[in-house]
């Protein structure tokens, strides 16, 4: 496949195509006879202080503390492949209604931590729209987290004028912030 893509990005540039939207379309069909996927239901981020994670979603990003639970077992090594799985859990939502779990697992110092830096395999970030960005910067780094840049615009596409923004929060969490622009 890399000798496939190297040996046509040359043509696509020089044709005006940007390499970042080649993607693969499977039909719809052959999507829901693959997966059955119907919603993402929440995300998860494993934390190594499930109150200072809850604290950072809570206070600095304004999200509710649905529930705090405990777990593990046989059950959650089954489900997860963790060994010694017991695990502290919170749930907390936004003012969408969208759920993020929070798990700090009873050996996860052993597990080591997220890279710094976005752009490290494996990296991860979770996009927020907000309606002020440097107020919402702003809140974070009150709370003690950091932003890793300045809100830029967009310089082009669909998405042209939006400001975006990095910020990192407990255990090098990314949260990117979007602020669409003003119509």
């Amino acid at each position: 496949m890399m000798k496939i893509v190297s040996a046509l990005l040359p043509a696509l540039i020089a044709a005006g195509a940007q390499a970042h939207t080649m993607q693969a379309r499977p039909s719809e069909s052959a999507m829901n006879e693959a997966a059955n996927v119907t919603t993402v239901d929440h995300t998860g981020f494993a934390v190594s202080s499930l109150d200072e994670a809850v604290r950072f979603w809570t206070g600095a990003l304004g999200f509710t503390l649905e529930r705090r639970a405990e777990m593990g077992g046989d059950f959650l090594h089954q489900v997860t492949g963790v060994d010694d799985p017991n695990v502290k859990t919170a749930i907390v939502r936004a003012p969408d209604g969208y759920r993020v779990e929070l798990l700090q697992y009873s050996q996860g110092h052993r597990n080591g931590v997220v890279p710094d830096g976005a752009g490290a395999i494996g990296a991860a970030h979770l996009a927020l729209t907000v309606q002020d960005i440097r107020a919402a910067i702003a809140r974070v780094e009150a709370a003690g987290w950091k932003a890793k840049g300045s809100p830029l615009p967009i310089a082009g596409g669909p998405r042209k004028g939006t400001l975006v923004a990095y910020v990192s929060g407990p255990d090098h969490i990314i949260i990117e912030f979007m602020q669409p622009p003003a119509h």
